[in-house]
């Protein structure tokens, strides 16, 4: 009776003490955000939950991206880590729990702590029982930090799948940027060649000098080598595509469509305090802080005495046939473990995880600004780029016009061949800018999604 009442007193000073755990709770860390972004109207907002590559309607991009998110190897591999993780923070959480297990022996012989006459034999069955009463909370913190370091790997993977979605959205325009240089490069080919055919032609009739049969030579030869050059680019950013989607290199017929994302519709930026609540890596961040400041609390739970419980039932007998007919044996103890002198070990652990948690309050604080910075250098790239877009569509325009009436002055002899490969090689420049231009604008609106914390749902 008096044991029974022993361990109710003891459960009931548990549920007393179960609230009591040292260290500090976790409070977010203060951040000074901006009002709005420079590049952007304060008040509008982003919707995280649209599939945002579906805003330039393009079904080839939505297959690549859905294949990516299904059979990127790096993407599953890191998922079944954070599957991984998610058991480790279950084991963590059952040393919360008693712990039960059981042992049986057997054996014969004539020594039991000294020399019996007689071999005797000795036959037992026993069911134990232990328990660490977490009265300093020194367990709970514990699994508070196996909790948020799961919650830290799981936005590890989602931003993982961010940076997959991003990729393949950039690597699709990039193979689209150099089909579409491939087609400029194999078009300027084919008029410079049949230029040559006729200055060849007008060479051997003694009309014009040799100096202007090897400068047109030459263009030819520049446009002749550019083909290879962008068939190799395609066709390596390809074999990166398949990969990332999970696929050996094949032939593929990305048709050009650079000109066709010309309106994108126009992207809210968003109000800058939600960057803090959709971003990955700065929740990631957070999390782990969150369990670097639970291990604080566990470094000092370990200054202080652990207490635990122990408990043994079974049945013991020295003939295997009278094992279950016996009285059972029993025992029940309680024991105290604490430091009591260690050369401040245990306050310099203390020491310790409170510098780790000044360093994670820090990662956390330079990934939200890491975080701002690339939101505005995304809205400042698609700013500009279409400023750009706008000066070197003139260019172009004006380049092709200078290069056919040069074409024209050359012909009647008012104009030297070296104006007219001039203005040839400023419209094939100007091309190749005005489609460099066109994937860096794209490349800039995946980057703002991105930076703003992405849209997948």
């Amino acid at each position: 009776m008096k044991i029974i009442q022993a361990i109710a007193l003891l459960f009931l000073g548990v549920l007393i003490l179960g609230g009591c755990k040292v260290g500090t709770n976790y409070t977010r860390p203060e951040v000074q955000l901006p009002e709005h972004y420079q590049f952007t109207d304060a008040n509008t907002n982003f919707d995280n939950k649209l599939k945002w590559w579906n805003l330039f309607n393009d079904p080839v991009l939505d297959t690549l991206i859905q294949k990516a998110l299904e059979n990127n190897k790096d993407l599953l591999a890191t998922a079944q880590r954070v599957e991984a993780v998610r058991h480790q923070m279950a084991i963590q959480k059952a040393d919360l729990y008693p712990q039960f297990s059981y042992s049986g022996t057997a054996g014969r012989g004539n020594f039991a702590g000294s020399k019996l006459p007689n071999a005797v034999n000795s036959f037992s069955l026993l069911g134990q029982a232990s328990w660490e009463l977490d009265f300093w909370g020194k367990l709970r913190r514990m699994n508070e930090a196996a909790q948020a370091q799961y919650l830290a790997s799981e936005q590890g993977l989602n931003a993982l799948r961010l940076s997959l979605v991003t990729t393949v959205a950039t690597t699709y325009f990039q193979v689209q940027e150099f089909n579409a240089k491939l087609q400029i490069a194999e078009s300027t080919y084919a008029i410079r060649d049949s230029s040559y055919q006729i200055l060849l032609y007008r060479f051997d009739a003694g009309i014009i000098p040799a100096i202007d049969l090897n400068h047109s030579r030459i263009q030819k030869a520049i446009a002749e080598a550019a083909i290879p050059l962008y068939k190799r680019l395609a066709t390596q950013t390809e074999n990166f595509l398949a990969f990332l989607i999970g696929e050996y290199p094949s032939p593929q017929d990305y048709t050009n469509k650079l000109n066709a994302y010309a309106q994108v519709p126009k992207i809210p930026a968003g109000i800058p305090s939600s960057l803090l609540d959709r971003r990955p890596d700065i929740m990631q961040a957070e999390q782990e802080l969150v369990a670097q400041n639970a291990m604080v609390g566990v470094a000092e739970a370990l200054r202080l005495p652990s207490i635990s419980l122990t408990g043994l039932l079974g049945v013991a007998s020295s003939d295997l046939s009278k094992l279950t007919s016996g009285d059972p044996a029993w025992n029940i103890n309680g024991g105290l473990l604490g430091p009591l002198f260690n050369w401040q070990k245990n306050a310099n652990r203390v020491k310790a995880e409170e510098a780790l948690a000044q360093a994670a309050i820090h990662q956390y604080e330079s990934t939200v600004l890491n975080a701002f910075r690339e939101v505005e250098d995304a809205l400042v790239a698609i700013q500009t780029l279409k400023q750009e877009e706008q000066a070197i569509q003139e260019h172009v325009d004006a380049a092709v016009e200078a290069s056919k009436l040069s074409e024209e002055r050359y012909d009647k002899g008012i104009a030297s061949y070296i104006e007219f490969l001039e203005s040839q090689r400023q419209a094939f420049d100007a091309q190749m800018s005005l489609t460099s231009n066109k994937q860096d604008l794209l490349e800039a609106y995946v980057n703002l999604y991105q930076a703003l914390g992405g849209g997948w749902e």
